[in-house]
């Protein structure tokens, strides 16, 4: 074979992607998007109440619409803990964990609730509000991990938690990996955009573009529906 059909061939073959994993902070990402629904208007009007219907959220989708051309989305690493004391939001937490457990290439990592006690300044009493335990460890040593096995060029962290910053160093200083902050609405943390390698804010058009059907149906035959609070 000449030289020239050899490069011929060589520029027709595709360009390798850059490969991505997706490390979603669940409870950032939904705080986020309560913060932006309660943002009150002009007369206590509520401009952003339409923002309820992005909890019904395809991540994975979400994860691939953040992505450039030249790059794919290889995994999405999802965090979050079980809600505790708070049936109604018992019940639309488990709803959205069931559907979006079907979506490919999902992992779940499971962080805790635990008593958080608080001296009312009031009366001096003591009472305990639920705090989400191990995110934040889960999340780095995830990331940390998938840096050491050469598992991605690009972590895409959507999250504003600034606790993330030394791990952000570290994956960009000691593995030389990308990694790109998306931060939710309502988010966001200077830190964390000084030591990424690129950061945004995720728009509407992005989410609007992510919505799960109004109704799943689960490996089991079990259909749900999106709960009637976020519609």
């Amino acid at each position: 074979m000449c030289v020239g059909c050899q490069a011929q061939m060589s520029s027709a073959q595709p360009t390798q992607k850059w490969r991505v994993i997706s490390y979603i902070d669940g409870y950032n990402l939904y705080f986020g998007l309560r913060d932006k629904v309660r943002v009150r208007g002009p007369n206590n009007t509520q401009p952003n109440v339409h923002w309820r219907k992005y909890m019904w959220l395809d991540v994975v989708r979400l994860s691939e619409v953040l992505l450039r051309k030249d790059q794919v989305l290889i995994r999405t690493k999802y965090f979050t803990s079980r809600i505790r004391g708070k049936p109604q939001s018992e019940m639309r937490q488990g709803l959205f964990l069931d559907a979006i457990s079907i979506l490919p290439n999902i992992e779940f990592y499971w962080g805790t609730f635990q008593p958080d006690p608080k001296e009312c300044r009031k009366c001096g009493g003591t009472a305990f509000h639920p705090q989400e335990k191990k995110t934040d460890v889960n999340i780095a040593t995830q990331m940390l991990n998938d840096a050491i096995h050469n598992n991605f060029d690009t972590a895409l962290l959507v999250s504003g938690d600034s606790d993330q910053v030394p791990t952000i160093e570290m994956v960009r200083k000691v593995f030389n990996r990308h990694v790109v902050v998306a931060f939710p609405p309502r988010r966001f943390s200077a830190e964390m955009q000084k030591v990424a390698t690129a950061s945004y804010r995720i728009g509407e058009d992005k989410f609007k573009m992510c919505l799960m059907p109004q109704k799943i149906k689960l490996p089991s035959g079990i259909e749900i529906s999106c709960p009637s609070k976020w519609t």
